[in-house]
Order: C-alpha cells, then sequence, then structure tokens
C-alpha cells in the first residue's frame, strides 16, 4: 500500500511538474506577443521605424541565443528594399457633424493619396446599385467630375457584378475624394501602388442616415524604396549540418494610419514570429541532428516580399531544405490547427497527425490545398517542401485595430509548441517529396 501511495504520488508531482511548464511556456510566449503587439512597435510597419524596433528585437534574442548568423557581418540581418505606400501623419475625417475614429470607423484604402480641406465639402451620392456590367460602370465613371467629392452607394453590390475586389475597385476611381460606406469587418492593407483618388471605407453603421458633407485629412507619403531586412539564425547540426529543417513567419504587420492609430498585429503576426522564437530558444539548447533554421520575414503584408527576396538570394542551397514550417496566427488553437498544404505534404501531415493522436497536444489537427497567402508558398515555388500552420481560434480579428494580445486566448499554444518540437526529432528520418 505505501508503495502504491508513492506511485500516485510521483504521478501527481509529475502531472503538477508538466502543467506548471505548460503555463510558463504560456506566460513566455505571452511575453513575447504582448512586447512585439505594444505600442513601441508602431505596428511593426513603415511608420517610426515599426518594423526596424521588431526586427532589433528579434535579432538581440537570436544573439542572446548564441544562434549563428548566416552572414558574414554576423548582423542577423538579410537587407533588401521595396516600395510601399504609407500615412504617416493627419488621418481625420468627419461626415456632416460626426467625427469618426479612425480604424474603428473607418479605412483609408492603403495605395490613397494625401487630401486635405479646410472646410467641409459637399458629398455627391451615386448609387450603384444598378451598375451590372462594364458599359454601366464606364458610364457612370464619366460622370465624375474634377473637384468633387462622392458618397458611393452600394459599391459592394457594383464590385460584385464587375468582379473587382476592394483593391482594384479603388484603382478605377479617378482624382477626387469617395466615401464609401462598406457592412460589416473593415480590413486594412498594405499597398505597394497608389490610386489617383482618396478612398474611404466606413462602416455602415456609424454613417449618418444623409452624408451630406464631409471633412477629411489625409497625408500619405510614397517611399519608393522602404529599407526592410529579413532576421536569419540558425542551430548546427550535430551529423548533418548542412541540411536544414526551417521554422518560419512573418514579423511585419500594417504597421500605422496616421499618427494615432496603429495596427497590432498580435495574432498576424506576433504570435508565430513568438513561436519561431521559443522554438529557437529551445533548439539553440537542444541541437538536431539537421541543422534548425530560424527565419524571420518582413514584407509579407505588401505581398510575402521578404521570403520572395530569400529564395531568389538564399544563404544556403534550396536543396538543402529538407522541410519548412511556416506559422502565422498562432496565438490561438482552441478548435486545434489547420496545415495548408498538407494535402501535397500528407506524409509530413500523417506524421503531425500521429504524434498528436500519441500524445493528446492539441483537440484536432486539419489539412487543406496548397494556398498562396503566407510565406511557405514562396519555398513551394521554389521547389521546397513546406507547409503553414495556423490556429483553428475562436475570435475573427485580423488586418484590424482589434488584433491586440488581450483577445488571444493562446489555447494549446503551448501543446503546439510541444508538437513541432517532437516533429522536428521525427522527421530527421524521413525525407518528403517537394
Amino acid at each position: 500500500m505505501h508503495t502504491y501511495k508513492l506511485y500516485i504520488l510521483s504521478l501527481l508531482l509529475l502531472a503538477l511538474a508538466a502543467s506548471a511548464h505548460a503555463q510558463n511556456e504560456k506566460r513566455w510566449l505571452k511575453h513575447q506577443i504582448t512586447t512585439l503587439s505594444g505600442n513601441s512597435m508602431h505596428g511593426r510597419g513603415y511608420v517610426n521605424k515599426g518594423g526596424d524596433k521588431a526586427a532589433a528585437y528579434i535579432r538581440r534574442h537570436f544573439k542572446e541565443l548564441g544562434l549563428l548568423p548566416f552572414n558574414s557581418d554576423s548582423s542577423y540581418y538579410q537587407k533588401y528594399s521595396f516600395g510601399i505606400n504609407t500615412f504617416p501623419g493627419a488621418m481625420a475625417l468627419t461626415i456632416n457633424k460626426k467625427e469618426l475614429k479612425p480604424g474603428a470607423d473607418y479605412l483609408v484604402q492603403g495605395a490613397s493619396k494625401s487630401y486635405h480641406s479646410d472646410s467641409k465639402v459637399s458629398l455627391t451620392t451615386v448609387n450603384l446599385a444598378k451598375v451590372k456590367d462594364s458599359a454601366g460602370w464606364a458610364t457612370v465613371k464619366a460622370k465624375f467630375k474634377p473637384g468633387k467629392s462622392y458618397y458611393l452607394k452600394n459599391a459592394d453590390t457594383a464590385a460584385k457584378y464587375l468582379g473587382f475586389s476592394w483593391r482594384t475597385f479603388a484603382q478605377q476611381l479617378p482624382d477626387n475624394l469617395f466615401i464609401i460606406p462598406k457592412a460589416g469587418k473593415l480590413i486594412w492593407t498594405a499597398n505597394q501602388d497608389t490610386v489617383a483618388g482618396t478612398v474611404f471605407y466606413v462602416e455602415d453603421s456609424v454613417l449618418p442616415k444623409h452624408p451630406k458633407k464631409a471633412l477629411a485629412d489625409v497625408e500619405a507619403k510614397y517611399l519608393p524604396s522602404f529599407a526592410a531586412q529579413n532576421v536569419l539564425a540558425y542551430s548546427l547540426g550535430k551529423k548533418q549540418p548542412d541540411s536544414f529543417i526551417v521554422f518560419s513567419a512573418h514579423y511585419d504587420h500594417l504597421g500605422q494610419m496616421g499618427k494615432n492609430t496603429f495596427f497590432p498585429g498580435a495574432h498576424d503576426n506576433a504570435s508565430g514570429t513568438a513561436m519561431v522564437m521559443y522554438l529557437a530558444s529551445y533548439f539553440s539548447e537542444h541541437p538536431q541532428k539537421y541543422s534548425i533554421a530560424f527565419m524571420l520575414f518582413s514584407g509579407e503584408e505588401a505581398g510575402l516580399l521578404g521570403s520572395k527576396y530569400y529564395v531568389a538570394h538564399p544563404v544556403f542551397p534550396i536543396d538543402h531544405i529538407k522541410f519548412v514550417v511556416n506559422l502565422d496566427m498562432t496565438g490561438d488553437a482552441t478548435n486545434g490547427i489547420t496545415v495548408v498544404n498538407g494535402e501535397v505534404q500528407e506524409p509530413a501531415f500523417n506524421l503531425l497527425q500521429g504524434i498528436n493522436q500519441r500524445k493528446n497536444y492539441l483537440p484536432k489537427i486539419d489539412k487543406r490545398e496548397q494556398t498562396k497567402n503566407s510565406d511557405h508558398y514562396s519555398f513551394s515555388q521554389a521547389g521546397a517542401p513546406a507547409v503553414f500552420i495556423y490556429g483553428n481560434g475562436t475570435k475573427g480579428f485580423y488586418h484590424d485595430v482589434f488584433d491586440t494580445a488581450k483577445e488571444l486566448s493562446l489555447e494549446h499554444i503551448d501543446g503546439l509548441a510541444k508538437l513541432l518540437i517532437d516533429f522536428t526529432g521525427e522527421m530527421q528520418g524521413h525525407t518528403p517529396k517537394p
């Protein structure tokens, strides 16, 4: 009986130790996510050196871990540049007598030009409900007059019939001020191009019943050669150092829309960045058979620019990559995870599934087809086997001002970390197809 009690006690102590370790992992990850999505990082974008500050934070972490840099100057940086439209200054919109809140009530279209009016301008209402083809759209566009400002009703209906995305729709508009009511979620994007006009998307529920006047102030600044950097490091393999398993994430986000409105990007993608930083901490202390590379990319929100640059200028041959795991939006795995490109990379997916069935790290692992919307795709296009993992969370904050650290549940992200560590160990005896 005494031996049995000791056995039960030892099991309880092990369970408590495991629980404490999991909580420590969550606390560490939460701290990193909170820091990366905090005000001091300015949305990790293009204004106030937000992206540079995030890169420096990641580099400092890699250096403290003693990870190896790929470049000869030991900076951990792979530098490149790209064009981007930014909004560093004024950002204000009043409709009739109602001053609207940037980010919450409205977004300026990301390719818009500057606009300033000292006094309110009249809004001409144009109903686009009957625009169902290019001829009808051409007729409407011909009626836009220079110097006028327009309120475009039912623009979503017209865009649907014309097959236009919101970005394409904005490209169609001339040099005027446009107010476009939008039902549902407001989603901001980074833009490498500019459009002729200044376009506001406004949450329809906050608009006055009859918008007649507008007062707008927008400072836009196009940067033709914005200096950016990927942050790269690795842990040297013990037996096959020229073979690599890569963990990647994009650390950039959308930055600021005016002086006082920034997009925190806690889920997208401070969470994935924090997970790569955690894995870097683990593998710096537990070297593997293969080298393990940690790649944090910039420019993802503007079009996978950092990872595209990397695969065009790799720091080691692409065919030395055994596998790429790209982590994007991993701050909430309440309902498990989804493995994008898992249908092509079925052996790797089955390996993840098998580990999870044995260890019960996550409630569920789903797979889906290939997509082009995260940095794994650049590697896939270059011939490297790659997947993209995201969490199946419960909140839909995405590319908005509400994607904050406090909104993340962090459910099962400790399980995801353990799953990826086990997966790395088992992958070193397995060669997936590209």
